[in-house]
C-alpha cells in the first residue's frame, strides 16, 4: 500500500466517524516489517520476520474524546468501528483541554530527514553479522560465555489525517547489532555488552569492533569489590550518562507541570545547570534514531535548546498540556494506535564541552567511574536521586580497580547544577550525552 493509499484509507474512516456522529476525528495507521536473528555459542536460536498493521481512531463529541484501534484495516469494518467510537465519546466526561489543531497551526512544509533505508538486508547478512560479532567478543582473552548476539531490521510507515485538513506520513527504518558474553568462572562471573544501532545499514559499526568492546569490558570487570561510602566525584560513562537527560525530561515534561508533580514546575526561565551546559532536542536531525517530520498532531516540530548557557527555555507541550498551561505547543506531540497524543521528546542531546574524558577524570582524587545501573530510585517530585550502580573506583586520576553493588545518591536539582560534560559525544541511543562529571554525590558500598 502506498502513502497516498493509506491516507485516502484514513479519509474514509473519518468520514465513517463524522456520519456516525462525530464532531472531529484524527486516525492514525502504522505500518511495520522486522527481521531479527540470534544466536548463542555459534548456533542459530531464532530468525524471524515479522509484519504487522495497526489502526487507530479518535473521534470527538464537543470536550469529550474516545480512541479505538484496531488491527483489521478492511473498510468494511470501518462503519462499525467508527459507530463504537462514537458511542464510547458520548458516555465518557468531558475532558476541557481535548481537541484537534486548529487548521492554522498545521505544519506547512514536511522536511526530508533521510530517516528509511529502503533496503531490506537478507537474512543472510543478519546471521553474518551476529556471527562475526559474538566470534569478536568470545575470542577476547577472558571470555568464557557467552548470552547470545542478536542482529535486526525494522521498516515502520506512519501516516496520520484529520478532519482539520492535516494529511502526512513518514517512514523510518533501524539495524540493530549487540552482543553480551561473560568472562571468569563459577561465582566470579562477570557480564557485559555493546551493540549498535542506525538508521541505515551502512551506518552500523563494524560487528567484530562491537564484539570486541564487549569482550574486553567483561573482562575488565573481573574483581569486582565494593567501594567505601563517602562523598566524591562520580564520571558517568555515555552509555549511563544519557539517563541523567531522561530524568531532566521527565521534569520539564507537560503532563507534570501541568500536575504540579515535577522538582523544575517553579523554574522556567532559571539557570538549573551550569553556565556553560547546552541541552538541544532535534527531531529534524538527518539519519537521528527518534527523527520525524512533524509531531502526532500534525504540527510543526523544530530544533530546540531546552537548555541554553544552563538556563530553562521551554516545556515539552502536546496540544492537551499546553491548553492546560495557557501556552503553544511545542510540536513534542506523540501517540500510538490506542492511547491519545503526550508530549515526548525526539532526539536528545547535550552539547560536548572542552575536554576530554581522561582530562575531566584527571584531578579526581576518589571517585567512582559509572558504566552500569540498575533502579529506577529517582522521586520526580523532589528530585531525590538513588540508584544502584556499578563501573570502577578511580584514584589519583585513574580507574583503579572495578567495583559493583554500589549505590550512587543525590539530588537531581544540585546534580543538574554540578555537571561537566566532555568532549566525546557520539549519537548512539536516541538521547545522547557524552561522559558526564557530577560533583560530590554519596556513593554507599562496603
Amino acid at each position: 500500500m502506498t502513502a497516498d493509499e493509506s491516507l485516502n484509507l484514513l479519509d474514509d474512516l473519518i468520514a465513517k466517524a463524522k456520519a456516525a456522529g462525530a464532531e472531529a476525528a484524527d486516525a492514525i495507521l502504522v505500518k511495520s516489517a522486522a527481521l531479527s536473528h540470534a544466536q548463542r555459542l555459534g548456533e542459530l536460536e531464532r530468525l524471524e520476520r515479522e509484519e504487522s498493521q495497526d489502526l487507530g481512531l479518535r473521534v470527538l463529541i464537543g470536550r469529550r474524546q474516545a480512541i479505538v484501534s484496531s488491527t483489521d484495516i478492511a473498510p468494511v469494518a470501518f462503519e462499525a468501528l467508527a459507530e463504537r467510537a462514537v458511542g464510547m465519546a458520548r458516555a465518557v466526561p468531558e475532558d476541557q483541554h481535548c481537541g484537534l489543531a486548529e487548521p492554522g497551526q498545521l505544519v506547512q512544509s514536511i522536511p526530508e530527514l533521510d530517516s528509511i533505508d529502503n533496503k531490506e538486508p537478507a537474512p543472510e547478512a543478519l546471521i553474518e553479522r551476529a556471527r562475526a560479532c559474538e566470534e569478536a567478543a568470545r575470542a577476547v582473552a577472558g571470555v568464557t560465555n557467552s548470552e547470545g548476539a542478536e542482529a535486526g531490521w525494522s521498516r515502520s510507515s506512519v501516516a496520520l489525517a484529520a478532519s482539520n485538513g492535516f494529511r502526512g506520513g513518514y517512514a523510518v527504518s533501524h539495524h540493530s547489532l549487540g552482543v553480551s558474553v561473560l568472562a571468569g568462572e563459577g561465582l566470579e562471573m562477570e557480564r557485559d555488552y555493546d551493540f549498535t544501532t542506525t538508521v541505515h545499514g551502512a551506518d552500523l559499526e563494524d560487528p567484530a569492533a562491537v564484539g570486541r568492546r564487549a569482550g574486553e569490558r567483561a573482562v575488565r570487570r573481573l574483581g569486582a569489590r565494593k567501594a567505601e561510602t563517602g562523598k566524591v566525584p562520580v564520571i558517568f560513562d555515555p552509555r549511563v550518562a544519557n539517563s541523567l537527560l531522561r530524568h531532566f525530561a521527565g521534569a520539564i515534561n507537560g503532563v507534570a507541570i501541568a500536575r504540579g508533580t515535577s522538582f523544575l514546575k517553579d523554574r522556567m526561565g532559571e539557570a538549573v545547570f551550569a553556565d556553560g551546559i547546552t541541552i538541544v532536542d532535534d527531531p529534524h536531525r538527518p539519519r537521528g534514531l527518534r527523527s520525524k517530520p512533524f509531531d502526532a498532531e500534525g504540527l510543526a516540530n523544530q530544533r530546540r535548546n531546552l537548555i541554553e548557557v544552563g538556563r530553562l527555555t521551554t516545556w515539552i507541550l502536546d496540544l492537551r498540556s499546553a491548553r492546560q498551561l495557557e501556552l503553544e505547543s511545542t510540536g513534542h506531540a506523540s501517540r500510538g494506535t490506542s492511547s491519545p497524543p503526550s508530549p515526548t521528546v525526539t532526539n536528545l542531546y547535550m552539547e560536548p564541552g572542552p575536554l576530554s574524558p581522561q582530562a575531566l577524570m584527571a584531578d579526581v582524587d576518589q571517585g567512582f567511574y559509572v558504566t552500569e545501573m540498575m533502579g529506577m530510585g529517582v522521586n520526580g517530585v523532589t528530585g531525590d536521586y538513588s540508584r544502584g550502580a556499578a563501573g570502577y573506583w578511580i584514584e589519583k586520576g585513574e580507574l583503579a580497580y572495578p567495583v559493583s553493588e554500589v549505590t550512587v545518591a543525590g539530588n537531581l536539582k544540585d546534580m543538574f547544577r554540578e555537571v561537566t560534560p566532555a568532549d566525546d559525544l557520539v549519537f548512539r541511543y536516541g538521547t545522547d550525552a557524552p561522559t558526564l562529571r557530577v560533583e560530590g554525590l554519596t556513593v554507599a558500598g562496603a
